[in-house]
């Protein structure tokens, strides 16, 4: 934790050597793509796609799950959707799975999450679609986290500003499966499977 302390109290320098970039940062922001990843530490959107502070607007939490719209009136999940899509004007959302996913494998194990109430209502969201499409095999967790990756774009289409950009062809879903081990990212095609680009 010092380390990260020490960075972080003399980040204000590091912004001090970068010129006008952080205050034209201050006047607003323009991200290029909205990115809806796990919040796991080891995926970090920005450092997977090289952004630098402002290009992208992400979104993080346990499983990269954006809650069904009727289920979730209050939630920072769908302020953050809304906001991107409809203030910042961003055109391109990403959703983001992974390898190694926590959140996946409990599914998968089925292993009781009786002691984490949070975590099992949470991953209720995707339980009933995600369990009844998977096979019980090896690549059951890596499937499991691609059918994730489906499961939340199909759910984004049913956001009505989503559905909205949409029909008039000015948003772009994408789905991405990073594999951490490797550093690997593989696409989400129009055949429905996920390939290297």
């Amino acid at each position: 934790m010092q380390a990260l302390l020490d960075h972080a109290r003399s980040f204000h320098q590091r912004v001090a050597d970068a010129g006008d970039t952080y205050r034209r940062l201050a006047d607003g922001q323009s991200p290029q793509a909205l990115v809806i990843s796990c919040s796991d530490s080891r995926v970090v959107p920005s450092l997977i796609t090289g952004a630098s502070p402002g290009e992208i607007f992400e979104l993080r939490n346990a499983g990269n799950i954006v809650p069904p719209r009727w289920a979730a009136d209050a939630s920072g999940e769908v302020a953050t959707i809304e906001y991107a899509l409809n203030v910042l004007g961003i055109r391109d959302v990403v959703v983001c799975g992974h390898s190694h996913c926590g959140a996946m494998s409990a599914l998968a194990s089925g292993r009781d999450l009786s002691l984490l109430p949070g975590v099992d209502a949470w991953l209720s969201l995707v339980r009933p679609v995600l369990t009844s499409r998977t096979p019980d095999d090896a690549g059951s967790v890596e499937r499991l986290v691609q059918l994730n990756v489906v499961h939340q774009l199909a759910t984004l289409g049913t956001y009505p500003v989503v559905r909205d950009l949409l029909d008039d062809g000015s948003l772009r879903l994408h789905g991405w499966y990073y594999r951490v081990d490797t550093g690997e990212l593989h696409e989400l095609g129009e055949d429905g499977t996920f390939a290297p680009p």
